[in-house]
């Protein structure tokens, strides 16, 4: 099956011609990638703007860490952290994506104009997929992820990673598309570090193109990922190279968005990339 060429979000439609580059904005004081100093609404807000300045394509804004260990906040405290950010967001002029699992904070998230649901435990909960359903045009990406971040790491036993990640991709985006969520509002995602071993990653990001025959855009994030301090030996913030290389490596296996903390290093790789494959140089990206 070709890849999509578009993501239909609730205000644009995005087009997936070239990788489109997601900056992450962590409103949580325990992220693993940049120990909270985005926690502030203002800090927040600061770091939305910078990243569109470097070139982000969408923003993803979530309120809850997933690092492994980690244990989900209420969804007061959640909706304290990110709804602020995200009022501001909307107004910038590009998709915006909450990260959340918490069909409450879906909900009021979509109310003030968020183009896309970006969930790690792909409309799994109570009620996630009847408010992204209810919708009638935002986008989602549902992401593979076994057990919870807090217990996650028990899971990572598999037979052949690529085969189950897929089928259970495939079975969860059928089952959002026959809640009456039309296909171009979905995106995938394989979720590279959750409930996977550093193996399984590299088997992932080797063998992705069978992911991206599926029929809907994938996304993926190695930003700063674990897997990339084991190969480099690199502390969180000394990962920047070692992301920017996975995210290329994606990029050339057929990854439609790349979820990325580094967007300046990773956008300048991607124009690279793109001369040497359309030998157009100076080509709008």
């Amino acid at each position: 099956m070709d890849s999509p060429s578009h993501w239909q979000t609730a205000r644009f439609r995005l087009a997936l011609n070239r990788p489109r580059v997601m900056g992450i904005v962590n409103a949580t004081p325990d992220s693993f990638s940049d120990g909270g100093r985005h926690a502030s609404a203002g800090a927040a807000i600061a770091h939305c703007e910078q990243l569109l300045r470097e070139g982000a394509d969408l923003l993803d804004i979530g309120g809850e860490s997933t690092r492994p260990g980690s244990q989900a906040p209420g969804d007061e405290e959640e909706l304290q952290r990110v709804l602020p950010v995200l009022r501001a967001a909307v107004t910038m002029g590009v998709p915006v994506s909450v990260d959340t699992s918490s069909p409450r904070v879906m909900a009021e998230a979509l109310a003030l104009g968020v183009d896309i649901v970006n969930d790690v435990r792909a409309l799994r909960r109570p009620g996630a997929l009847a408010c992204v359903a209810a919708h009638p045009q935002a986008g989602v990406c549902l992401m593979h992820l076994r057990g919870e971040p807090d217990t996650m790491l028990g899971f990572a036993d598999y037979g052949d990673v690529l085969a189950e990640v897929r089928d259970f991709l495939c079975e969860r985006a059928l089952a959002v598309e026959a809640a009456g969520v039309a296909r171009e509002r979905i995106a995938i995602d394989p979720g590279i570090g959750f409930a996977k071993q550093p193996g399984h990653n590299l088997a992932l990001l080797k063998r992705q193109s069978e992911l991206c025959g599926l029929g809907w855009p994938l996304l993926v994030g190695w930003s700063r990922k674990g897997t990339l301090g084991l190969l480099t030996g690199r502390p969180v913030a000394q990962r920047s190279a070692a992301s920017v290389a996975a995210a290329l490596l994606a990029a050339q296996r057929g990854a439609s968005i790349l979820r990325v903390h580094d967007v300046a290093a990773t956008v300048d790789a991607l124009k690279v990339w793109q001369a040497v494959e359309t030998g157009i140089i100076g080509a709008a990206l």
